[in-house]
């Protein structure tokens, strides 16, 4: 990692507008990465923070409703700066530099910080995400959640990064495609300069103008390409692909976009972002296409790479459930009162594992049948150890609804602790039972229903709930931000759960960036 470059601080709100970070808290493009960093750390808190000159603007927070706090009260300003990649604080309120924070001796009562710098490729400081903690922490970080954390700065780097060069990207082939008009001699000297690849095409299809990128790129003698002749320069598994989508596009008038890999004039392969766009006349009619190659072949590769390290983290995580299923297992059989609750606290890790488990990245090999974002499927893998051998004991019906990672959690334990109910008071606790589980969308909601059938007969309401049920409000009143409602009848239980729509997923588009 770039050590922090000194740089004004009107050089550096520039530099953090390039980014164009309007909205983006919103989007909850980071949120993925800030809720990973607490449960890596294990923090209630954790936050991706972008200093500027008076303030902190918080692009994602787990754990906190601010979303921005005063500059002089920044743990991250200093963090930025640091000498080292992460800066740890065991206890702050010992910290001669943070101990009269007001967010130290007020709310939230910060004692434990770690926060890994953010860095833009010119090695500019621009903030940090960091994990917060209200208990001092004197051991810090394990070498392992430091790594991790740094890990999580690079992650976060490289989709402001992302977004920067995109942003850059369109502001470039807007810029050119508006001068292409004027005349083509203006075009010509124009793409000649551009470091990417430039093309037209007549209205047909054919190619007939490529700018002097292209033939530096492929090494190809001026007209070898024209007409037809391009699609031979793709890598032959993508030629019939980009054949197909370049005559749909011809067809339908539609923008012409994809990905695939050109052949380089070494000889090699290399990925690259095909696009191109029709001018029309002012009838409409498409007169020519233009378009643009852009190389993309590193940016690609650190995606896969990126991929690799959160499957690596995911499949680590996963890992840790497991160890603390056998540590509550291993505590149990030296305390046999501790028994029944030690099996009750493995019972809802190993949900909140097949939850972790549902939504994580996988590859293609471990990927899930159903669909990862759906909550059929989810509940269809939680409620998998109550089937029998001809059905399951839970049925589910009704509409499907997009789940992602930051609403899994909290479905898995309500789910778990009303199936856990009902197998030791409710309908599951006898053979003859079954479990009815409707979902109906209505507009911006989502009900839910959990009826039990055919269990033992219901005089009364239990005369206190227990910590399940509590657990069952936490997860669906407080985190999903939803209602529930219980109707002991005699012949089982009925609960009713109203759920607004977007606390299942984020909206598309706005969805975690892996």
């Amino acid at each position: 990692m770039l050590d922090p470059s000194p740089m004004s601080e009107e050089r550096r709100a520039a530099l953090i507008r390039a980014y164009d970070l309007a909205g983006y808290r919103e989007s909850g493009c980071l949120d993925d990465l800030a809720a990973f960093a607490a449960e890596l750390c294990q923090t209630p808190v954790a936050l991706v923070s972008l200093v500027e000159e008076e303030t902190q603007r918080f692009l994602a927070a787990i754990g906190l409703d601010a979303d921005q706090s005063p500059r002089d009260t920044s743990f991250c300003a200093h963090a930025m700066v640091g000498r080292e990649a992460t800066m740890i604080v065991p206890d702050a309120r010992t910290d001669p530099r943070f101990a009269d924070f007001s967010l130290v001796t007020g709310p939230p009562h910060i004692r434990f910080y770690a926060g890994a710098r953010l860095l833009s490729h010119e090695g500019v400081p621009l903030g940090a995400i960091c994990v917060i903690s209200p208990e001092p922490r004197p051991e810090g970080l394990t070498p392992f959640q430091q790594r991790g954390l740094e890990i999580l700065a690079t992650a976060v780097m490289g989709r402001l990064q992302d977004r920067r060069a995109q942003r850059e990207h369109e502001a470039t082939v807007e810029a050119s495609e508006a001068r292409v008009a004027d005349s083509e001699q203006r075009f010509r000297t124009l793409a000649d300069t551009m470091p990417q690849m430039v093309w037209s095409t007549l209205p047909d299809g054919f190619h007939d103008y490529y700018n002097a990128r292209w033939y530096e790129f492929t090494g190809m003698s001026d007209g070898s390409t024209d007409g037809e002749g391009w699609n031979g320069m793709f890598h032959k598994d993508d030629q019939e692909r980009a054949w197909a989508r370049w005559r749909h596009s011809l067809k339908t008038g539609e923008p012409y976009q994809i990905e695939y890999r050109l052949r380089h004039r070494d000889g090699t392969y290399r990925w690259v972002l095909g696009r191109a766009l029709p001018i029309r006349d002012g009838e409409g009619q498409i007169i020519r296409w233009f378009g643009t190659c852009t190389d993309i072949h590193e940016q690609k590769l650190a995606l896969e790479e990126r991929e690799i390290v959160s499957q690596e983290l995911s499949h680590r995580i996963k890992n840790i459930f497991a160890v603390i299923s056998g540590l509550i297992a291993f505590a149990a059989r030296s305390h046999p009162g501790f028994a029944g609750i030690a099996s009750d606290l493995r019972d809802r890790i190993t949900a909140l594992g097949r939850a972790h488990d549902f939504v994580r990245p996988h590859s293609a090999q471990s990927r899930p049948k159903a669909r990862q974002d759906s909550l059929h499927g989810l509940l269809g893998d939680l409620f998998e150890p109550y089937r029998d051998d001809d059905d399951t004991r839970i049925r589910l019906a009704g509409d499907d609804v997009p789940v992602d990672d930051r609403s899994a959690t909290p479905l898995a334990l309500l789910f778990h602790e009303l199936a856990t109910n009902a197998s030791k008071y409710g309908a599951l606790s006898v053979m003859t039972g079954h479990v009815d589980l409707t979902v109906e969308r209505r507009d911006a909601m989502v009900s839910l229903c959990w009826q039990e059938r055919g269990g033992p007969l219901l005089s009364a309401p239990p005369a206190q709930t227990g910590f399940g049920s509590q657990l069952v409000e936490l997860s669906a009143v407080r985190q999903l931000g939803g209602t529930v409602a219980r109707e002991w009848r005699s012949e089982g239980l009925v609960v009713s759960i109203d759920v607004p729509l977007a606390a299942f997923s984020r909206p598309a588009g706005t969805g975690p960036c892996r």
